[in-house]
């Protein structure tokens, strides 16, 4: 190491103000750092020919902009290209989740396997004991359990430990989180002051890979080159009724309401998907609704495990505000649980995950939901 004052920081830099401003913070408290930016993905042609309007983190001119604030801030910078690992552990099974009926996240999956599992995995090749992020979440322990664990960010608009809940206790152990206790207008202040050439840089859209936000082209433009075009089915009500053809399970997601092409005296949301049978099920906005969930492969992380009840809040989506719940151990299956929340909450969509909290806003863990619950919590909606 070059610094006796700490070990070596591997700096995550995706090219946007908050990763170059992670960097310049630490390089300032004389810290002794590297930047790298992960090259996950190429853009096409067209895309890249769209300049400025592509609002993603993985173009050339990010790499450009996060190469720019490392020489600003005089720490050395390169880039890693992980475009298969990318390929492999987020697009594949992000187009597989929607071939099998489930909403996927791949923001979650890229985190905790690519953005900060591979680099954290390969930080030693710069010498390097720790990597820093520009995500919005506080590391902190548990009190009750000594374990490393995430708590919400001060600016809880931004926060990102819905994304991080799959991080392991040597992972977390590693990692720095300087802009835990910013803002995001504070962090634009900041870049401001110091002259950083993201400053004013616009947010990169959730889903880096599909620039237009376009889900549904980006499946069939894939579709299209497998081959395998998804069957079309049948819509059909939660009362039995057929209501009209869907063009393809891929295509919907629970609780989607627009885009169906179903007229009716009172709005239709899709309720389920039933991969078996190619049917899509549809019903009122209260067929949504769900009391609970199953969860799979659990990652505790505030939590060693669980072997009793337990309060918690839950979050079902990104932007979704957590619900109190109760969570269940699943018997004899230490990776599931079962949560039963105090109020039926709407689109508890599988393959999304759930992220649960204490009563401090820090993550006990968190898995992916398997289906909906009704009633007590035993029969499956979805």
């Amino acid at each position: 190491m070059s610094s006796a004052t700490a070990e070596r920081i591997l700096v995550a830099m995706s090219g946007g103000v908050d990763s170059s401003l992670a960097g310049y913070l630490l390089a300032q408290q004389g810290r002794d750092i590297v930047g790298v930016n992960m090259r996950t993905h190429r853009l096409s042609p067209e895309e890249l020919a769209r300049g400025p309007q592509i609002k993603t983190c993985c173009s050339p001119t990010d790499a450009k902009d996060a190469r720019a604030c490392a020489e600003r801030s005089d720490f050395p910078f390169y880039v890693l290209d992980v475009e298969p690992d990318f390929r492999r552990d987020v697009i594949d099974p992000f187009v597989a989740s929607y071939r099998n009926g489930r909403t996927p996240n791949p923001c979650v999956l890229c985190n905790n396997h690519v953005k900060l599992g591979l680099l954290l995995e390969k930080a030693d090749m710069w010498g390097c004991g720790q990597v820093a992020t520009g995500h919005y979440a506080r590391k902190v322990r548990n009190p009750e359990t000594g374990r490393w664990t995430l708590a919400i960010a001060r600016d809880e608009n931004k926060d990102q430990t819905y994304y991080l809940f799959g991080l392991q206790q040597e992972q977390l152990a590693m990692l720095l989180l300087p802009l835990g206790e910013l803002t995001k207008p504070e962090v634009r202040e900041l870049a401001r002051e110091v002259g950083l050439p993201t400053a004013e840089k616009p947010e990169s859209q959730e889903i880096c890979f599909i620039p237009d936000n376009d889900y549904r082209a980006f499946l069939r433009k894939r579709f299209a080159v497998e081959g395998i075009a998804p069957p079309r089915g049948r819509f059909v009500h939660v009362d039995g009724r057929v209501l009209g053809e869907h063009e393809g399970i891929p295509f919907y997601t629970v609780g989607q309401r627009r885009g169906l092409g179903l007229a009716g005296p009172v709005p239709l949301y899709v309720v389920a998907l039933d991969v078996e049978t190619n049917t899509v099920i549809v019903g009122p906005r209260e067929a949504v609704l769900s009391d609970g969930l199953l969860a799979e492969e659990i990652n505790w992380m505030g939590l060693a495990g669980l072997d009793a009840p337990r309060r918690a809040r839950v979050r079902i989506r990104h932007r979704h505000a957590p619900a109190a719940a109760m969570l269940h151990p699943f018997e004899g299956e230490p990776g599931k649980v079962r949560v039963l929340f105090d109020e039926p909450q709407s689109a508890v969509s599988p393959g999304q995950a759930a992220v649960f909290y204490d009563e401090e806003n820090r993550v006990l863990g968190g898995g992916w939901i398997v289906h909906g619950l009704h009633g007590d919590g035993i029969v499956a909606t979805h």
